[in-house]
């Protein structure tokens, strides 16, 4: 299967921006949807953003218009450019896919402080 490693993340004050990166181990033109997870301490994981072969995306309410997700096939990467954070965006962010299962990569924590 295709493994997914994340970078980009760091620790920010509110209203900065930070891109994270996702890069393939082989390639996702197959892959239908390409999302990005978050997970805080005491919250489940949610679904932030996700984006389809053809490019359409979808964002969950928090992060509508600050948040946008993009991919480039020829490249293996999936990108999160996140502006105007807040510090309830702090969590530990994961790129991940479905094709039979779920695939996962290891995270990359975001910390936005006020």
């Amino acid at each position: 299967q295709v493994q997914l490693v994340e970078s980009g993340g760091g620790s920010v004050q509110a209203g900065g921006s930070l891109r994270l990166t996702c890069a393939a181990s082989g390639s996702i033109s197959s892959i239908t949807t390409m999302d990005w997870y978050r997970q805080s301490p005491g919250k489940q994981r949610e679904l932030v953003a996700s984006i389809s072969r053809g490019g359409i995306t979808n964002y969950v309410d928090s992060v509508k218009g600050r948040f946008t997700i993009s991919r480039d096939n020829a490249k293996d990467t999936v990108y999160l450019q996140m502006n105007s954070l807040k510090p309830e965006d702090t969590a530990v962010y994961y790129c991940s896919y479905l094709k039979l299962f779920r695939y996962w990569g290891q995270g990359t924590q975001v910390t936005v402080s006020s």
